[in-house]
């Protein structure tokens, strides 16, 4: 089963760099399990459109039967697991 967390992010949001660190820690512990993708909003308008970004940063939990989790806000690490666990990661 692939897992992918969708990160929705722009270079000069504050908490976006607030929630990185997060982010590349759960990569390092278990990134073999899902897939991290990065999207800058400023550059791709079209996907934030698609899945209805409003705020930042957004973290957004997919599989294959679709979104599992949708964090919006910085969110802390036990509540990532959590949904990864969650979608089968």
């Amino acid at each position: 089963m692939t897992v992918t967390l969708k990160d929705f992010y722009a270079d000069w949001c504050g908490p976006c760099k607030t929630q990185d660190p997060i982010l590349e820690e759960i990569e390092k512990d278990r990134g073999d399990s899902f897939e991290i993708e990065k999207v800058n909003v400023d550059e791709e308008q079209d996907v934030a459109n698609e899945y209805q970004v409003r705020s930042l940063p957004t973290l957004i939990i997919e599989n294959e039967d679709g979104i599992v989790e949708r964090f919006v806000g910085v969110t802390q690490r036990d509540d990532i697991e959590s949904a990864l666990d969650q979608a089968g990661a």
